[in-house]
């Protein structure tokens, strides 16, 4: 699966399947990301067992036959723990906040270790598929999709050549993805914080109203009364923006067939 890469990827991997039989390739029309190329793969693949892994070979695939004897105990979904994660500090900070993210909205269960070095069957695969979203997060859809999960211990070897592409910036862009697309998590907040500013503004009105009415006190005056409007306004405003994602997000949802397109492909 090639994509969108800028250099010669797509030759090589083209090249490879022209060799080998077992070997299909496809080429994305352009870089759609991560989750959406394996979201793609998923669909092409046809193997009783799916396996995925990072492409850079800090997932030794001499440790493939783990995560397939640990499947062939019964489970539906394996996730390789790694024995030492050899990942810069800010990723592994970004796998913290991702993983509290699984727990609460993908009901991640207690002491499943999530990692892209996974196995799972043909039945949560269709599961998957069946699923319509134009901005796939892979990790929660088998979560989703998967009954009994486990873990298996696995090395994690450190990257030998170039450098992640995996920024602090990705890293938002994946949580805004799941605290939009697959949660009200958001809205809830908002929502509630909203609700502790009303309660604070009848607060404040009922003790204004008091000192007026029994403490012949004036109330308030202009630039008070323009801080609480100001301040109101803009919650008002915040949660509007935040509503206008969903919508937006919907409307992408709806307009579009699916989350990639092959440009190119051998078999």
């Amino acid at each position: 699966m090639n994509d969108g890469s800028p250099d010669n990827s797509w030759d090589v991997i083209k090249s490879i399947a022209q060799n080998n039989p077992k070997v299909k390739s496809y080429n994305l029309l352009k870089n759609y990301g991560q989750h959406s190329a394996v979201l793609c793969a998923i669909q092409k693949a046809t193997g009783t067992y799916l396996i995925t892994m990072d492409d850079d070979l800090q997932n030794p695939p001499s440790e493939i036959h783990k995560l397939v004897s640990k499947i062939e105990e019964g489970y539906d979904l394996v996730f390789g723990q790694f024995e030492k994660k050899k990942h810069a500090g800010y990723r592994k900070l970004g796998t913290v906040l991702i993983n509290f993210l699984n727990k609460q909205i993908f009901n991640k269960p207690p002491g499943i270790t999530l990692s892209n070095f996974r196995i799972f069957n043909r039945n949560v695969a269709k599961r998957v598929l069946a699923y319509k979203t134009n901005h796939p997060y892979i990790p929660g859809l088998l979560l989703l999709n998967a009954n009994s999960i486990a873990n298996t211990m696995t090395k994690h070897d450190s990257r030998t050549d170039g450098v992640s592409n995996y920024s602090i910036l990705k890293i938002l862009k994946l949580m805004s993805r799941l605290l939009i697309n697959y949660s009200s998590y958001p809205l809830k907040v908002l929502t509630s914080i909203g609700l502790l500013i009303a309660l604070m503004s009848f607060g404040f009105g009922a003790f204004v109203f008091i000192k007026a009415a029994f403490l012949s006190e004036s109330s308030p005056g202009w630039a008070s009364l323009m801080i609480m409007l100001s301040f109101l306004n803009g919650i008002t405003i915040l949660m509007t923006g935040i509503l206008g994602i969903y919508v937006s997000r919907t409307l992408n949802q709806l307009s579009s067939v699916q989350p990639f397109i092959i440009s190119d492909h051998e078999e």
